[in-house]
């Protein structure tokens, strides 16, 4: 017959020895590196979290909160391209209203210089996306909040 683990005294910890995947092993040691801490702490830290009769609303609560920070992403983003279409469509509008068509013989040397100032638009795009400011930044945030009510 075998007899039960012995207890041991109160207090003392005892030893387990597990076996892990080798990529497991390399995130339990770059956590304990990264928390300064040991990795026998973080294991039972861990079990006793797996083992916990609240570790399912634990999870739960995890899970929510990440959902509802990927909402407000969502929100910002749907503001975003709602104040830039309206800037398109207030540029296109002023673009057409005032522009004047060209003659036949005019085109030509209009196209080739449109062909320029696109070309040096977008480098001034792409200077402006790598050090900013962004459009966001210059909307004052009272009027991004009553477009977002509005539903822009």
């Amino acid at each position: 017959m075998s007899q039960p683990p012995k207890a041991g005294r109160p207090g003392k910890k005892r030893r387990l020895s597990v076996y892990l995947d080798p990529d497991i092993s390399l995130r339990l040691d770059d956590h304990a590196d990264r928390r300064e801490q040991s990795r026998s702490m973080i294991a039972e830290a861990a079990i006793v979290s797996f083992l916990s009769p609240d570790a399912e609303e634990r999870r739960e609560a995890a899970i929510v909160k990440r959902l509802d920070r990927i909402d407000r992403i969502i929100q910002r983003l749907e503001r975003d391209i709602g104040i830039t279409n309206e800037a398109l469509a207030i540029f296109i509008r002023s673009w057409l209203t005032s522009t004047a068509s060209l003659p036949e013989t005019a085109q030509g040397a209009a196209r080739a210089k449109g062909g320029e100032r696109y070309d040096k638009f977008l480098e001034a795009l792409g200077r402006r996306l790598a050090k900013g400011p962004r459009l966001r930044q210059e909307v004052p945030e009272d009027i991004r909040d009553e477009a977002g009510k509005l539903g822009l």
